[in-house]
C-alpha cells in the first residue's frame, strides 16, 4: 500500500500528515486552528453538545464554553498548519494511504 506523497515547488518530496483527531478534553477553543485552516476542516461547538461516551464526564467540569471539532475530516490537505498554531498540542495527524 502506497502512502500519499507530493512535491514542493522546489521539487523535494513531501509526505502530508492529515488530521486524525482532536483531544477535546485539553482543547481550549481558542480557534487558532480554525483560523489557519485553508479548507474549513474545523468548527467550534459548545462543550455541552459533545458526546461524552468516550470522554471522562469530569474532564469538562471546570471548562465551560466552546471547543474545536472536526467538521470535515476528508477535506484536510495535510499541511499541519493547525498543529503548528495549537497552544495545547491537542491535534493528532498521520500520513494516509492512497485510495484504491
Amino acid at each position: 500500500m502506497s502512502i500519499i506523497t507530493g512535491l514542493t515547488r522546489g521539487g523535494v518530496q513531501w509526505t502530508p500528515s492529515f488530521i486524525m483527531a482532536i483531544n477535546q478534553t485539553i482543547c481550549i477553543g481558542c480557534g487558532r486552528c480554525y483560523k489557519v485552516c485553508p479548507r474549513d476542516v474545523f468548527e467550534l461547538i459548545d462543550r455541552e453538545d459533545l458526546e461524552l461516551d468516550d470522554l471522562d464526564d469530569d474532564a469538562f467540569d471546570d471548562a465551560p464554553g466552546m471547543v474545536m471539532n472536526i467538521r470535515d475530516l476528508m477535506d484536510c490537505i495535510g499541511c499541519e498548519a493547525c498543529s503548528r498554531t495549537c497552544p495545547k498540542n491537542c491535534l493528532s495527524h498521520a500520513p494516509q494511504a492512497l485510495a484504491a
